[in-house]
């Protein structure tokens, strides 16, 4: 059997943004009040100002938690279990609605492509009561991949 290595390759913006564009798995990371930290599993995607975006509720405790502590942290997945993965660290925003249908547009698109009636999904997002949770990369480690440490 083959050992295989670990990596971590540093990115700038331009390469982290194509690393994120085509996953869509992802572990959000908020703050609670008292300090300590919440994880959510979401499905995220990039938006055309370079933000991670992901669809959510305005009461889940992620959205409470970056309406009072407006930073996170999200872990970018591959599909599969080993494949390479990054922590995206940023300033975050809770847009709601009416203001979060079209980036809720945008987040669709980013996420699974055209939708075959937009005025629907328009709709349904307004139905659901759905918010749009932006986060701002500062800051990233490098994309990496688990394995037996190097040499």
């Amino acid at each position: 059997m083959t050992r295989k290595y670990a990596t971590a390759d540093a990115v700038g913006i331009d390469e982290l943004l194509d690393f994120v564009r085509s996953r869509h798995h992802m572990v959000l990371t908020t703050f609670r009040a008292d300090g300590s930290l919440q994880t959510s599993p979401v499905t995220g995607g990039v938006d055309e100002q370079g933000r991670i975006v992901i669809a959510s509720y305005p009461q889940r405790a992620k959205a409470a938690n970056l309406r009072r502590t407006p930073r996170a942290s999200v872990t970018v997945l591959s599909d599969e279990f080993n494949g390479p993965y990054v922590q995206v660290d940023g300033d975050a925003e809770v847009i709601g609605l009416p203001d979060a249908v079209e980036p809720l547009v945008d987040y669709f698109r980013a996420v699974a492509g055209e939708h075959p009636d937009w005025d629907e999904y328009r709709q349904a997002m307004v139905d659901q009561g759905k918010c749009l949770i932006r986060v701002t990369p500062v800051r990233w480690g490098p994309v990496a991949t688990g394995g037996f440490p190097p040499g």
